[in-house]
């Protein structure tokens, strides 16, 4: 098995890609022996792609990374705009709505967003880590 792998996934942006990335994640997961990040690593995409199909239009993108064991999560989508500051989680008190990257940043080693161009479209990765050792 080798040490680095890398997969990436296109989905439309619709709802129900969401789940697709999801257990296409944890089949990656599993597959690959991280069976032990697998429930962090799921909530972490979702919550990604979540925010790619909720606040985008056009082609989306789940980029599945590991090396050196760590496993890196990325969304990338068309949209060149960053991506609103992530809160911490005890800021957000009773709200309903905009947990997502507030999650990322607590369940994550580290996170960010850098522009990227992919298929034509200049667009954007968010992206999070996970320590898998």
């Amino acid at each position: 098995m080798s040490d680095s792998w890398e997969y990436s996934l296109y989905i439309p942006t619709d709802p129900r890609a969401v789940t697709v990335c999801r257990r296409t994640l944890r089949l990656v997961l599993t597959l690959h022996g991280l069976g032990r990040i697998v429930d962090t690593a799921e909530l972490l995409g979702s919550e990604l792609m979540s925010n790619v199909v909720l606040h985008t239009k056009g082609p989306a993108c789940l980029r599945l990374r590991f090396r050196d064991g760590i496993l890196q999560i990325g969304a990338w989508d068309a949209d060149p705009e960053p991506p609103a500051p992530a809160p911490a989680l005890e800021e957000l008190g009773e709200a309903e709505n905009g947990r997502g990257m507030a999650l990322v940043r607590a369940c994550s080693d580290l996170w960010h967003w850098q522009p990227l161009s992919r298929m034509g479209h200049r667009g954007k990765l968010v992206w999070c880590e996970l320590n898998a050792a």
